[in-house]
């Protein structure tokens, strides 16, 4: 049974796989999908759903579907953006540090254990009030910090690869070490590194949602499920105008579990001892 059987299988990650696809859609023809513009007032301020505003309206009288539509665009953009950066530096810091060793290894691994040290959260909450908000800072930043546990997950595979026949033959035949990493280590060390990035997208989603909904992340009046729910925060909203945050949580909820499905089943399906 092939990798893609087995990751069908598992009907929980096929259905996240089915909603991902469904939240990329959204993204890329938001403008298509969206009923109206999400920046526009066109109706009453927070007025309850009806024929013309399908979710109702936000507390300035903006299209909640609309909006909920184009939030899909910043979660996309946060969670691939921020894992292809932590990937892509982890990956090279990772396997440097597992394949040399030495004192580039405990260089690598001394820096990557300073950035662990400090709460995530906090630390992205800090440098986001200084750098002030936006979503280019707001990747660059979380795919700064995300690194180290992408560092740490590549260079303990390629410390047992590295003990491999086939890896100690190219080394044995003379080829280049870079060779050695990129064409013989780092191909059988792309399924850990893999499931890791689909728990990371799933993070980062909510990373993004708590410093939006804090005010230290995406600037409005740019649609985001984390701003969104901003409108949510007096306790007359919550008990009398649900529209205003059950889509939102409910889209952060379905979004963040479908990566979690899709991970948990890349994870069952590369592994083969299943």
């Amino acid at each position: 049974m092939n990798i893609w059987q087995r990751f069908i299988r598992h009907r929980f990650a096929a259905a996240g796989l089915g909603v991902i696809g469904m939240l990329i859609m959204c993204a890329v023809f938001a403008p298509l999908l969206a009923p109206m513009d999400p920046y526009v007032i066109g109706g009453d301020f927070g007025a309850a759903p009806d024929g013309k505003h399908l979710l109702g309206t936000d507390s300035i009288g903006r299209d909640v579907l609309s909006r909920l539509i184009y939030g899909s665009r910043v979660s996309v953009s946060v969670g691939v953006g921020t894992v292809l950066i932590a990937t892509i530096l982890g990956i090279l810091l990772g396997l440097q540090s597992g394949y040399f060793g030495g004192f580039i290894d405990m260089i690598i691994m001394r820096i990557a254990d300073v950035f662990l040290s400090f709460p995530t959260m906090i630390l992205l909450m800090v440098i986001s009030s200084i750098a002030g908000p936006g979503l280019d800072k707001m990747i660059i930043i979380m795919g700064l910090l995300g690194w180290p546990g992408v560092a740490r997950l590549v260079r303990s595979n390629v410390l047992s690869i590295k003990q491999l026949d086939y890896t100690k033959s190219a080394i044995a035949l003379g080829f280049k070490n870079q060779r050695i990493l990129f064409f013989h280590i780092l191909p059988n060390a792309m399924g850990p590194i893999l499931v890791n990035a689909t728990f990371g997208v799933a993070r980062a989603i909510l990373v993004e949602s708590s410093l939006s909904f804090l005010g230290l992340g995406v600037n409005p009046p740019t649609a985001t499920w984390g701003n969104m729910l901003t409108d949510a925060q007096s306790l007359t909203t919550l008990t009398s105008k649900p529209w205003l945050w059950v889509p939102p949580g409910g889209m952060i909820l379905l979004s963040v579990l479908a990566f979690n499905f899709v991970g948990d089943g890349l994870r069952d399906a590369l592994d083969p001892n299943k």
